[in-house]
C-alpha cells in the first residue's frame, strides 16, 4: 500500500534512469532511459504515468502537466514558456530501477543568465488564510523544522474538495533555489492533512492544488524552515 504522505524525494539512492528534456516551438519533449540503455517500464502513479512539474527559477511560475505518452520512451505536451528560466521536476515510478526526481533545467533557447533568476526575493506567508476563485483555504501546520515529521492541514471553508488524480488534493514543495522537490499526497483518500519531513533548512514554496467544481486550483504558501 503506498504511503500517501511519503516524500518523492530520496537522495541516497543512485538514479537509474536518465531523464532528458527539450524544448522546442512550445512543445516539450521527455525521452526516458534506464542505466542499461532500454526504455524504462513505469508503474501508474496516482493515476498517470508520469507527473511533470515546471517552475519558473523565481518560483513566481508553476505547472503541473500530464504528457501524453507518444511511443515507448518519449512523452511530450504543448506549453508556453516566456521570458525565464525553467526547472522542471520529472515524477515518474519506475519498475525495478531506483529513480531520484532532481531539477532540469529547460533549453528554452532563451540567452537568461540564471543567477539573475533565482528566487532571492521570496516573503514568507504570515497569513495562512487564502481566498482564490472565490475557495477559502485555511492552511494550518506544526513548526517547520528539519528531521521530523511535520504535519500540514488544507481547511477548506466554503467548497467541498473533488477527487483529483486519485486524491483530495496534492501538495509540491520546492527549496528557494529550485534545486529541493517534495510531492506529498493526503495520508488517506478522503482527507487534506498531509504529512512530510525537510533535510534542510531554507526558503520554501509550497503549491497546495485542490480541484473544485472541476477545476483545479492551486495555492501558494512561502514557508520557513528551521
Amino acid at each position: 500500500m503506498e504511503q500517501h504522505h511519503k516524500n518523492h524525494l530520496d537522495t541516497t539512492l543512485e538514479s537509474e534512469i536518465q531523464v532528458t528534456i527539450t524544448y522546442q516551438n512550445k512543445v516539450i519533449k521527455l525521452y526516458l532511459e534506464d542505466d542499461e540503455g532500454n526504455v524504462p517500464e513505469l508503474e501508474f502513479n496516482h493515476e498517470k504515468l508520469l507527473h511533470l512539474i515546471i517552475v519558473s527559477e523565481d518560483l513566481n511560475e508553476y505547472f503541473h502537466l500530464h504528457p501524453v505518452q507518444k511511443n515507448d520512451q518519449a512523452f511530450e505536451i504543448d506549453i508556453a514558456l516566456t521570458g525565464h528560466s525553467y526547472k522542471a521536476f520529472v515524477d515518474i515510478k519506475p519498475k525495478r530501477k531506483n529513480y531520484t526526481i532532481k531539477g532540469i533545467s529547460v533549453p528554452t533557447g532563451e540567452n537568461i543568465d540564471t543567477r539573475q533568476n533565482m528566487s532571492t526575493g521570496l516573503n514568507i506567508d504570515e497569513q495562512g488564510t487564502k481566498e482564490i476563485n472565490g475557495v477559502i483555504v485555511e492552511f494550518q501546520h506544526d513548526s517547520f523544522e528539519t528531521g521530523k515529521d511535520i504535519n500540514l492541514n488544507f481547511n477548506i471553508k466554503n467548497a467541498i474538495a473533488e477527487p483529483y488524480l486519485g486524491a483530495l488534493g496534492h501538495v509540491v514543495i520546492i527549496d528557494e533555489k529550485a534545486e529541493k522537490f517534495i510531492h506529498v499526497h493526503p495520508i488517506s483518500n478522503e482527507s487534506t492533512f498531509f504529512q512530510t519531513q525537510f533535510d534542510n533548512p531554507g526558503l520554501y514554496k509550497l503549491w497546495a492544488e485542490f480541484k473544485f467544481d472541476g477545476a483545479v486550483t492551486v495555492y501558494p504558501f512561502v514557508i520557513k524552515v528551521f
